[in-house]
Formats: structure tokens, C-alpha cells, sequence
């Protein structure tokens, strides 16, 4: 867990590099040349869509890019419960606990 003013893509590299992954799927907050050039260097695909003001707009595929609305409004629904959306736990082991909680009642809806 990160302060509310860090941004996530400061944590991504050293979330990934446990994982053995094909493609690592983000929104334009991940556009970064030095984590696209780590993805790669892991011989998978990054599927992030460039940010617009850059001048040379990299390809990504946007069909793999569509499936991220999945992880999306999977997010959504935990975020219903209010201990998740407001952080209310103090620990981050008990935060984690309440969204595993959360997550398996969604999916068991």
C-alpha cells in the first residue's frame, strides 16, 4: 500500500517482478518508457496505451486492451463496500483481509 498522494506506477515494477506474465495491461497513468522497457525486458507485451501529447505514438494492442474493462468494474463492485473504498483499516494485512472478504462476496452474488 502507498500513501493516497504517491501514484501508483511508483509500486509497479516491484509488484511484476515475482510474476510470470504474457502482457501486462494498464491505463495511460503506466505510460512510462522506463516500465514499458522493464515489461519488455521480461519478454512480455506491454498493452498500455500512450499518452496523447507524446510525438511518437507507440502501437499496443487494443482488443487484449478491451478485457482490462473486466479487472475494471471487478474493482467497482468491491469498492462498494465502504471499508474498502475508504481504507477505514489501519493495516495494510487487515485492509488486505477485508477486500479478500469482499471480493469473495461479490463473487459469490
Amino acid at each position: 500500500m502507498t500513501p493516497g498522494q504517491a501514484a501508483d506506477i511508483t509500486e509497479a515494477q516491484s509488484l511484476l517482478k515475482d510474476y510470470n506474465f504474457d502482457a501486462a495491461l494498464g491505463d495511460k497513468g503506466y505510460d512510462s518508457k522506463k516500465l514499458i522497457d522493464y515489461i519488455k525486458s521480461r519478454g512480455a507485451e506491454a498493452v498500455i496505451p500512450p499518452r496523447s501529447n507524446l510525438k511518437d505514438q507507440r502501437d499496443f494492442d487494443r482488443h487484449l486492451y478491451k478485457e482490462r474493462n473486466l479487472v475494471e468494474r471487478f474493482i467497482n463492485r468491491i469498492k462498494q463496500f465502504r471499508r474498502v473504498a475508504t481504507r477505514y483499516e489501519k493495516t495494510a494485512r487487515n485492509f488486505l483481509a477485508f477486500v479478500q472478504v469482499a471480493a469473495i462476496t461479490v463473487l459469490l452474488q
